[in-house]
């Protein structure tokens, strides 16, 4: 089979989500409620099941969305949203390869600044699309996922000067499931700039145990949270990103959108009982720190009070 030139690529169809957590909540209810899609959430063994048992209820609704397992030979889809954590990441992807065609696009809205690269390195950076959610505050309790805020979903190239057809297929995509998004000129500066975010609110609400609206107040909250994105803006300068302290200034106004109940993911992991993403979060600033001899004395700090939290600390 020829594979076919860029301005022949058919529209975007058959969608596939892995990870059906808060975030492949949200998508896959997006792209199920519209009969333009072939909607799927990709599963295995006893999680599979649950799925097919329990379905979703995304804000009240019931899904019960089709439930595909890579080594029963799936056919191929257009797109894979991965909507992962961290450490789930390789051992998910192991066996995908029968879901991925000549023209299959990855969509990585995964924290940390790794999982593209990953992705990559099984299926090929011509598949991959780089992407951020911001502002979008959902949370997930068992089988149920709540929002208020459906948030802004930044994806591209690394550069969009001009628009890849890749592009240009999921932002079609998007248009018709009614997800608000953006491309911008520079991606890699906006995956620098949610990891800083992250790096920022997701550690302190953690230690803190504190929900969005702590940090819309809390003058002690916030300069924790700040202290921990500016060890950020100086790696990501060493980096030959610009970011710079402006940028977490320009943090606060999507802050402010955020449900003062909302909470970010890794407190909700931790109330949870379940491992959180320090490892793509404190420890990559810590690692990054030692490449280009930059102290990060406030994320060394925050790792050491997470991991404890995470073996010790009671779940909520």
């Amino acid at each position: 089979m020829e594979r076919k030139a860029a301005n022949e690529m058919d529209d975007i169809t058959k969608v596939a989500i892995l990870g059906a957590g808060a975030m492949g909540a949200f998508f896959a209810s997006r792209f199920a409620d519209q009969p333009d899609f072939v909607t799927c959430l990709i599963a295995e063994g006893d999680r599979a099941e649950i799925l097919r048992k329990n379905g979703l209820v995304v804000n009240g609704k019931s899904y019960f969305i089709t439930v595909v397992e890579p080594t029963k030979s799936p056919a191929p889809v257009d797109m894979i949203l991965v909507a992962l954590k961290h450490h789930q990441l390789t051992a998910a992807i192991s066996n995908l390869a029968p879901l991925v065609g000549y023209d299959t696009i990855f969509l990585s809205v995964m924290n940390g600044l790794e999982s593209e690269s990953i992705l990559a390195s099984q299926f090929g950076s011509d598949k991959i699309l780089y992407a951020i959610s911001v502002g979008i505050d959902a949370v997930r309790e068992g089988n149920c996922i709540t929002y208020t805020k459906a948030g802004k979903h930044i994806f591209g190239e690394t550069k969009n000067l001009t628009l890849s057809q890749k592009v240009l297929r999921v932002q079609k995509a998007f248009n018709k499931a009614g997800i608000q998004y953006e491309t911008p000129e520079d991606m890699l500066r906006m995956l620098w700039w949610k990891f800083m975010v992250n790096v920022g609110v997701n550690q302190a609400s953690a230690v803190l145990r504190a929900p969005y609206g702590i940090f819309h107040k809390d003058k002690d909250a916030q300069a924790l949270m700040e202290s921990l994105m500016r060890e950020v803006v100086a790696l990501a300068q060493a980096s030959d990103i610009n970011l710079t302290l402006q940028d977490v200034e320009n943090w606060y106004p999507v802050l402010h959108t955020l449900s003062p109940e909302g909470k970010t993911s890794m407190l909700q992991d931790v109330e949870a009982g379940r491992p959180t993403e320090v490892d793509v979060f404190g420890e990559k600033v810590v690692e990054l720190g030692k490449k280009f001899n930059i102290p990060t004395p406030v994320n060394q700090t925050i790792v050491h009070m997470i991991r404890v939290i995470e073996r010790h600390v009671p779940s909520s």
